[in-house]
């Protein structure tokens, strides 16, 4: 039996993004049919929906009814269709606290949650860095916290295993802001204006939040053609 063709999958993303948290989920689906198959890293590469944003964030609805000009009952038709994608994925965007009214679910500026993404891909590797992502989206879909709030960003960071002061440090570091903004170029070089978007081998593109079966028909044949090429 052959080894497992390794794939290096970088993951243009954004933490504002449901269809970027349910195309990961989708993604882990296909990886287990792939086991044996396919050894896959994963990296997260930084694309900012919305990056304007002020300071203060802007409540979801009213800022996607303001950037897509549909009506509150458009909105959640489309929330209602996205709710049953996201469960046969495996992924939940419902508020999952214990506050009473929830907290208005809001859209937050995410540079800083893009310097701490590739802090910790420098710093600990790709497997910390998805740790890193998954709490981000945990914090924003499920628990609604500020992700514009240094310091609640600084705990999510220590709790997914990085160190406090040394992501603190990295969210001043003017470099490391440069390498984010030169990153977010390259997703419009390879034609990126939406995401999730996949890069697979540093060459195939999978456009979307796809269905599992088409992650693993795409990552098949681009692992067929690097073995042809070998």
């Amino acid at each position: 039996m052959s080894a497992p063709v390794p794939l290096t999958i970088d993951i243009y993303s954004d933490v504002m993004c449901p269809w970027c948290a349910i195309g990961y989920g989708q993604l882990t689906r296909a990886l287990g049919e792939l086991d044996g198959e396919i050894a896959a890293t994963i990296r997260w590469r930084a694309f900012e929906l919305n990056p304007d944003m002020p300071r203060e964030g802007e409540e979801q609805e009213a800022h996607l009814q303001r950037k897509y000009g549909r009506s509150a009952v458009e909105g959640a038709k489309v929330r209602e269709q996205m709710r049953a994608i996201a469960e046969s994925a495996g992924v939940s965007l419902a508020y999952e606290g214990t506050q009473d009214p929830p907290p208005p679910a809001m859209m937050w500026n995410t540079r800083d949650c893009h310097k701490l993404l590739m802090f910790a891909l420098d710093e600990a590797g790709p497997q910390v860095q998805t740790r890193l992502k998954l709490a981000l989206f945990a914090a924003h879909f499920n628990q609604r916290r500020d992700l514009s709030d240094r310091e609640v960003l600084l705990d999510i960071a220590a709790d997914a295993g990085l160190h406090r002061e040394a992501a603190r440090a990295a969210l001043d570091d003017a470099a490391l802001e440069a390498r984010v903004v030169a990153e977010e170029r390259e997703a419009y070089d390879h034609n990126i204006t939406g995401v999730p978007a996949m890069i697979v081998a540093g060459r195939f593109l999978i456009p979307g939040a796809q269905v599992p079966e088409v992650y693993v028909n795409a990552l098949r044949r681009v692992a067929g053609k690097i073995e042809a090429a070998n």
